[in-house]
């Protein structure tokens, strides 16, 4: 054994802050350990598995959200499809017309009556839909006994999945010219009401629609998150005098705020999208003044008029101011502390 590389070694080793040097001079692996990060290749090889699950949602998303964005051009074309057989190669035997589509556009007063109309809507059904969800939440948590806890859920729940046609069908029957609430109020004396023909209260009929069908799916998305709270925070409250209102300010509407801005920033993504199919089917029944909005005027334009290229540029209009309003609001939740959509 020699003499001179042993004591160097261990005194090496005694010394404070300095790390043991390989041979050649390379401290990789040592620090590769330390700092705990991993090479892709290395990831690539563990993950293996977990990837080939989600290659076939990557292929699917790429196919039909990603792929038909290349479709936009024609919002800059005469777009005709009849040049030929095949719809994609109809977009290179198209016009050029560079931005004519969106001068029309903003020359247009039924589009910007459809923009009313479309933020109306959202202001609506962010003020008095949104909330909803959390109070009932709030109250069936509160509920004791864990069956009627389950059977109001269930019942609030069942609507989330009727069909449009359906939930459309139940309020014609019940506020319909011939309607239950009419019945009863010409058996009182009083004359009948038709409020599924009515163009004032349109707004506030599609708001309750709505709040009617998708409730219970927000019910089930905070309920998830109120399961989560440690029930020892709520002991903690009542020990130091927090009665029930207090307990709820402070320790449960805390917990429900990751949620509530998360689902707040896609509420306001999805702000110019209020329901195609659903005012479609009321649409002749209180006519287009009172329920055009963007989706249905893009339908209209495109699919009944077939002018393509006036329709996407009405549609690529809608894209770009809801990826700024996705954008603004989770720079908000960022400001809040929270984290929104995506990390900052």
């Amino acid at each position: 054994m020699s003499h001179s590389t042993v004591p160097r070694s261990r005194a090496e080793a005694d010394e404070p802050g300095k790390t043991p040097v390989a041979p050649g001079g390379a401290t990789g692996p040592r620090r590769k350990r330390s700092s705990g990060k991993l090479g892709l290749r290395v990831r690539l090889r563990r993950d293996r598995v977990l990837l080939l699950m989600t290659l076939p949602a990557i292929v699917l998303i790429l196919l039909f959200n990603y792929v038909p964005i290349l479709g936009n051009v024609v919002a800059f074309q005469d777009y005709d499809p009849y040049v030929s057989d095949n719809g994609i190669v109809a977009i290179f035997h198209s016009p050029w017309v560079g931005v004519e589509n969106f001068q029309r556009l903003f020359e247009d007063s039924a589009f910007w009556e459809a923009v009313q109309n479309t933020l109306v809507l959202f202001f609506l059904q962010l003020v008095l839909y949104f909330p909803i969800p959390i109070t009932l939440a709030l109250l069936i948590n509160s509920v004791v006994r864990p069956r009627i806890r389950a059977v109001s859920q269930a019942i609030l729940y069942l609507p989330h999945f009727f069909s449009w046609v359906l939930v459309i069908a139940v309020f014609q029957q019940l506020f319909g010219g011939a309607g239950i609430l009419s019945q009863l109020l010409r058996q009182h004396g009083y004359d009948g009401i038709d409020i599924m023909t009515d163009p004032e209260t349109f707004k506030f009929l599609i708001t309750a629609q709505s709040v009617w069908k998708d409730a219970g799916w927000g019910i089930i998305v905070f309920l998830a998150a109120l399961a989560s709270v440690n029930p020892d925070l709520y002991e903690a409250a009542a020990m130091d005098g927090a009665n029930r209102w207090r307990r709820m300010w402070h320790v449960t509407l805390p917990a429900l705020r990751p949620v509530i801005a998360l689902l707040l920033v896609l509420r306001v993504g999805d702000a110019l999208t209020v329901g195609f199919e659903q005012i479609l089917l009321q649409r002749t029944a209180v006519g287009p003044g009172a329920s055009e909005v963007l989706d249905t005027f893009v339908w209209w334009n495109g699919v009944r008029n077939q002018d393509f290229g006036y329709a996407a540029a009405a549609g690529l209009i809608k894209g770009v101011i809801s990826l700024g309003l996705v954008l603004v609001a989770n720079k908000v939740a960022h400001l809040m502390g929270e984290q929104g959509v995506y990390q900052k």
